[in-house]
C-alpha cells in the first residue's frame, strides 16, 4: 500500500472540477458547496451537502473517496442527495491530502473529528449519530476508523475496501457495519472480504452464521447479515455478484442502503438490548424412517437497558408465547419440538416500555426422499453440520474467512459439475487423517437414522493428484463404530485451480442396512498418503425402505452377521462367490470382512 506523504495545500489548490460543481450547486436549488478546515496547521477541503429546512439534531454522513479520486467525484459516484433531502442529514465528502487517505495513523482521524466539531457549529448536527463510510481506499479508512474512534461514529459502511494486509479488530465497542462489494472487483478483490467481516463479526459477539436473502431486491445482489451481536449491532455484507470496482447504483443505490441500514444505530441507544446465548443458532435435526427426538433445549438470554432497566423477557416460537420472565438469568426450556422450522425469540422489555428481540431458527425435519446435506453456496466456509480435518487442523462449522486449507471451493471454469465443492486433505498421511465429516457431535446437525435399508449418493473430485486418489465414505454410529464403508475412486481431477474445467464426475452410490436407532455420521475419507485430497461436491441420503433385503445368515448367540456383494448391496449368499460379512457383536462392534461361498 502507498504510503501516504503529507503537505500543505490551500483553498485556491481546490480542482477545476470541485470549483465547477460547487457553482453549479450553489445556482440550483439544493443547499451544496465547497469549503476547506484548517487541521493541523494544513488546510484540508471538503464538499458540504445540507437539505433545504434541515432542522436541528439531525444526522451526519461523511463519506471518503477512493485513491486517486476527489470530494467531486465522489459526491457524483454516490448519488446521495435525494436521499438527504426526504431524510433530512447533512452529507459531508472530504478531500483526501494527494488523493488519499492516512489509513495507519491519526491524520486524517483528527481531520475527521474537526469535520464533525464543524458540522455541529454549522448545523447544530446530532454528534450520536454520525456516520462514516468511504469508497476503496475510502473504505480501508473507514475500516481504519472502527479501530480508532467507534465513540464518535454510529456505524460504519464501507465499500469495495478493506484492510488488505490484514485486519485488526480492537474497537473501543461494538460497531455495525454494512460493507458493500462486487464479486468481480478486481482492484480490491472480494476473496478477501469473508476474513475481514468474520474478524469483525466475533469483535461484535455475533452468531458466526449469517442470514442470506437471495435475491435481495435485485437478482444479481445477496444480503447476508451476521447479528444482532452485543448492544443489537449487526454486520452486513451486501454482495454484488458480476460488479466491479465501482459504487454500484443499478436497480438498487448503495447510498440508499447505507443509510437505511446506519439510521438505525446511534451512539446513545435507548432501547433494550436482548441477546440468545443458547442454544446455537440455526440447530438442525433430522430423522429418517421415525420420529425425531429432539432433547430439552434450555434456552437462554441476556438483557440490558441503556436508560432504564428490564422489566421482564418473554420466549415465542413464532408469535406463540412460551414463558414470560422477570429475573436474571433470564430462561426457558424447550421441552418438545415438532417437526418444522422454529423461530424462537426472546424479547426483553423496560420499564418504560421499549423492546428489543433476538431471534435464533431450529429446524427439525423428517425426510421422505433424497436429503441433500451438501448445500454449499458460499466460498471460503466450512458449512454448518461439517467438520473438517487435514491431520493438523481441526475446523468445525459454520466457521468462515479461510483462504487455504480445508473450506468451500467456487469452481468458474467453463464446464464443472457442481458450482461449490468442500475440499480437504491428509497432510500427514496418517490413517484416517484427512476427512470431511457431515452431523458429528458438536456441530449444529444431528442425523438419526431408525432402522431400514439405505443409500448415500455423492459427486466427488480430486483437488491436485497426479492421477486419481481414492476417497472411503463411510456411515459411522455414535460409538464412532463404522456400520458401513466403502471406497470410490473420483472421475475427475480440478487440478489445483477453481478457474478450471472438469466434467464427468460420477455419482457414487453406496447401499447399506441401520438395524438399530441411533444417531449417525457420514464421513467422507482421503486416502492414507501425504497430500491426499477429496473435494465433495454434491452429496444426499435416502431411506429405501425396511431392512427387509439383509436377512442373518448365521446367529451363534452372540453376532450377528449380514451379507454385501462387492458394490456395498445387501444381499443373501446364494451361490459361489466372494461376500462382505459384517459381524455385529451383543455391544454393537461391528466388523467386515471379504469372505468366500
Amino acid at each position: 500500500m502507498k504510503k501516504i506523504i503529507p503537505f500543505h495545500r490551500s483553498t485556491k489548490h481546490i480542482t477545476l472540477r470541485q470549483a465547477l460543481l460547487a457553482l453549479l450547486l450553489a445556482t440550483s436549488a439544493t443547499v451544496a458547496h465547497a469549503d476547506d478546515l484548517t487541521v493541523d496547521n494544513t488546510r484540508r477541503n471538503y464538499i458540504v451537502y445540507a437539505p433545504k429546512n434541515l432542522g436541528k439534531n439531525r444526522p451526519l454522513l461523511i463519506s471518503c473517496h477512493g485513491m486517486n479520486q476527489d470530494a467531486g467525484y465522489q459526491q457524483g459516484m454516490l448519488q446521495i442527495e435525494s436521499i438527504a433531502d426526504t431524510a433530512k442529514f447533512v452529507t459531508v465528502f472530504p478531500n483526501g491530502i494527494d488523493r488519499g487517505w492516512d489509513i495507519s495513523g491519526d491524520r486524517d482521524i483528527r481531520f475527521v473529528l474537526a469535520l464533525i466539531d464543524e458540522m455541529e457549529a454549522r448545523y447544530a448536527i446530532d454528534r450520536n449519530r454520525v456516520y462514516l463510510s468511504g469508497f476503496s481506499m475510502g473504505g480501508m479508512f473507514t475500516y481504519h476508523a472502527m479501530n480508532r474512534i467507534a465513540d464518535k461514529i454510529a456505524a460504519f459502511a464501507p465499500i469495495s475496501g478493506y484492510p488488505m494486509w490484514g485486519g485488526n479488530f480492537t474497537s473501543s465497542r461494538p460497531v455495525p457495519i454494512i460493507h458493500t462489494h462486487g464479486t468481480s472487483d478486481d482492484v480490491v478483490n472480494f476473496g478477501g472480504v469473508a476474513s475481514t467481516l468474520a474478524g469483525w463479526v466475533k469483535r461484535n459477539g455475533c452468531p458466526a452464521k449469517d442470514r442470506i436473502e437471495k435475491p435481495y431486491r435485485a437478482n444479481h445482489i445477496t444480503r447476508h447479515t451476521w447479528g444482532p451481536g452485543e448492544n443489537g449491532v449487526e454486520v452486513v455484507l451486501m454482495e454484488l455478484a458480476g460488479k466491479g470496482h465501482w459504487i454500484s447504483n443499478d436497480i438498487v443505490k448503495s447510498g440508499e442502503e447505507i443509510w437505511n441500514f446506519c439510521k438505525r444505530y446511534s451512539l446513545e441507544m435507548k432501547d433494550p438490548t436482548v441477546r440468545i446465548t443458547a442454544p446455537t443458532d440455526g440447530l438442525q435435526y433430522i430423522s429418517f424412517g421415525g420420529p425425531s427426538d429432539v432433547p430439552p433445549l434450555a434456552v437462554k438470554a441476556t438483557a440490558t437497558s441503556p436508560v432504564g432497566t428490564i422489566a421482564n423477557v418473554a420466549f415465542y416460537d413464532g408469535d406463540q408465547l412460551l414463558a414470560e420472565t422477570t429475573e436474571a438469568p433470564y430462561s426457558y426450556t424447550l421441552d418438545h419440538l415438532a417437526k418444522g422450522t422454529h423461530e424462537i425469540r426472546a424479547v426483553a422489555t423496560d420499564n418504560e416500555g421499549r423492546t428489543g428481540e433476538s431471534q435464533i431458527t431450529i429446524a427439525v425435519e423428517e425426510p421422505t426422499g433424497n436429503y441433500v446435506f451438501s448445500r454449499f453456496d458460499s466460498e471460503g466456509c466450512v458449512p454448518d453440520g461439517w467438520t473438517t480435518y487435514d491431520g493438523q487442523e481441526r475446523r468445525t462449522g459454520f466457521a468462515t474467512g479461510f483462504s487455504s486449507g480445508s473450506r468451500v471451493f467456487h469452481f468458474t471454469g467453463d464446464k464443472h459439475d457442481f458450482d461449490y465443492g468442500l475440499y480437504t486433505r491428509n497432510v500427514t498421511g496418517q490413517h484416517n487423517a484427512g476427512y470431511a465429516r457431515f452431523a458429528e457431535k458438536g456441530t449444529s446437525t444431528t442425523l438419526t437414522l431408525h432402522p431400514g435399508n439405505y443409500q448415500v449418493f455423492a459427486r466427488m473430485a480430486n483437488w491436485n493428484q497426479p492421477g486419481f486418489s481414492p476417497v472411503t465414505i463411510a456411515v459411522e454410529d455414535s460409538k464412532g463404530q463404522a456400520v458401513y464403508a466403502e471406497t470410490f475412486t473420483p472421475t475427475a481431477n480440478v487440478g489445483n485451480s477453481a478457474a478450471n474445467s472438469f466434467d464427468g464426475v460420477t455419482m457414487n452410490t453406496m447401499t447399506f442396512d441401520i438395524d438399530q436407532t441411533d444417531r449417525y455420521v457420514v464421513t467422507f475419507y482421503t486416502a492414507d498418503a501425504a497430500w491426499a485430497d477429496l473435494v465433495v461436491g454434491r452429496a444426499a441420503i435416502r431411506r429405501k425402505g425396511d431392512a427387509a433385503a439383509i436377512r442373518p445368515a448365521a446367529t451363534d448367540g452372540k453376532a450377528t452377521h449380514r451379507f454385501y456383494n462387492l458394490q456395498g448391496q445387501p444381499t443373501r449368499p446364494s451361490a459361489h462367490g466372494l461376500y462382505i460379512m459384517q459381524t455385529v457383536a451383543p455391544d454393537g462392534q461391528r466388523h467386515s470382512r471379504v469372505v468366500a461361498r
